[in-house]
C-alpha cells in the first residue's frame, strides 16, 4: 500500500513563541479556548510526555501518554480509547509521528520540536488527512527559534507566529 503523502495546504499553522514556564499554561490555554476533543501532543521524550499527561491530568483534561516504553497492550487501549473519543489528549514522542493513521485528527501540537525537520513533517502529518483540514500548534523557545527556522526553510513554508504573552494564561 502506498503511504499517503501530507498536504501541508490543509494543515493550518501557528507556532506560538514560549518560555518554558509558559507551555503548560499555553497547552492548556489552546486545548480550552478551542474546545478541543481530540489532540495529539508531541513531546521530546518519554520522560517529558509522561509529565505533560500527568499535569493535564491535575488539571481536569483527560489525557494519557504514550511511548516505547509502555506495553503493547497498553499502547494499544491507550490508542483506541483516543480513536474512540474517550481521551481528549494523547502526549507522544516520535513514535506516532509515523505509521499512525488516526483518520480525522483535527489537531496537533509541538510541545517540544523534534530534531529533524523530516520528523515535523510527519509529526503536522497526523492531522489534515483524507482531504479533512487541520490546525498544528508548535512552541517554540528562544533557544529553539534558530532549529525552527531551519525547519520552515526545509519545509518551504513561513509557519504565523504568535508571542504568548498576548495571552492571560492566569488560572491555566
Amino acid at each position: 500500500m502506498e503511504p499517503k503523502t501530507t498536504n501541508l495546504e490543509l494543515i493550518k499553522q501557528v507556532a506560538y513563541t514560549v518560555t518554558e514556564e509558559q507551555r503548560g499554561p499555553l497547552l492548556r490555554y489552546l486545548i480550552k479556548t478551542h474546545e478541543m476533543k481530540q489532540v495529539l501532543v508531541f513531546a521530546s521524550s518519554r520522560y517529558q510526555a509522561d509529565l505533560i499527561a500527568d499535569k493535564l491530568g491535575k488539571n481536569d483534561v483527560k489525557a494519557r501518554s504514550i511511548h516505547s516504553k509502555k506495553s503493547q497492550g497498553y499502547r494499544k487501549e491507550t490508542l483506541t480509547n483516543f480513536k474512540a473519543g474517550n481521551l481528549t489528549v494523547l502526549v507522544t514522542t516520535d513514535l506516532l509521528s509515523r505509521g499512525i493513521d488516526i483518520e480525522f485528527l483535527p489537531f496537533v501540537i509541538n510541545y517540544e520540536l523534534p530534531r529533524s525537520p523530516k520528523d515535523f513533517v510527519h509529526r503536522i502529518g497526523r492531522t489534515g488527512r483524507a482531504e479533512n483540514p487541520g490546525t498544528a500548534f508548535t512552541f517554540v523557545t528562544e533557544d529553539a527559534q534558530h532549529h525552527f527556522n531551519v525547519i520552515q526553510k526545509k519545509m518551504k513554508k513561513q509557519v504565523e507566529t504568535v508571542n504568548s504573552s498576548e495571552f492571560d494564561l492566569h488560572g491555566f
